[in-house]
């Protein structure tokens, strides 16, 4: 593979580019600081072809800056350059961008899979600001998912009370 990168199309990603990559149940994402190698915020579970055991990042609370060979995060996952929030923010210059991740090359920091996760890392770099899509997605299907239990819960109760007003009611 060497050190070549570009997408199925032929798109080659520029320094300060977020890249998001797919690994099955979550997605890991890295900054592309160019000539092959990204700067990613790395659990001790994370890498590729990890499976179930890359969950294992739920319990970890520091993670390392990494700078690593682009194949050698990406692995033979699927992957996508996605600037996720360029549409809402401005985008740091690059080379500042660039400047911050190698700097904190090396670096143990908090890490949280709900606060302070390898997206949240790339997002402040490359726009100033934190976030996490994935997270804001889970605690959305989790409040429909908590949502649909209580409708559920209250149509058991209407039908187990209307059930008890009748035997109530019954004549024999």
């Amino acid at each position: 593979m060497g050190n070549e990168v570009s997408t199925a199309s032929g798109v080659k990603p520029q320094p300060g580019d977020l890249i998001e990559i797919f690994r099955g149940s979550y997605q890991h994402w890295a900054v592309y600081i160019g000539d092959g190698f990204v700067v990613h915020l790395a659990p001790p579970s994370e890498n590729p072809g990890a499976g179930a055991y890359s969950m294992m990042s739920i319990v970890c609370d520091r993670a390392l800056v990494a700078r690593a060979g682009f194949w050698e995060v990406v692995g033979t996952d699927e992957w996508r350059i996605n600037n996720i929030l360029d549409d809402q923010c401005e985008p740091r210059r690059a080379d500042l961008v660039v400047q911050e991740a190698r700097r904190l090359v090396g670096a143990e920091l908090p890490y949280s899979v709900f606060q302070s996760n390898c997206e949240h890392f790339a997002t402040e770099l490359r726009y100033g600001k934190a976030q996490s899509r994935q997270v804001h997605q889970a605690v959305g299907a989790a409040a429909v998912s908590v949502g649909a239990l209580v409708v559920l819960g209250v149509v058991v109760k209407t039908f187990l009370e209307a059930g008890e007003e009748r035997k109530r009611t019954r004549r024999y």
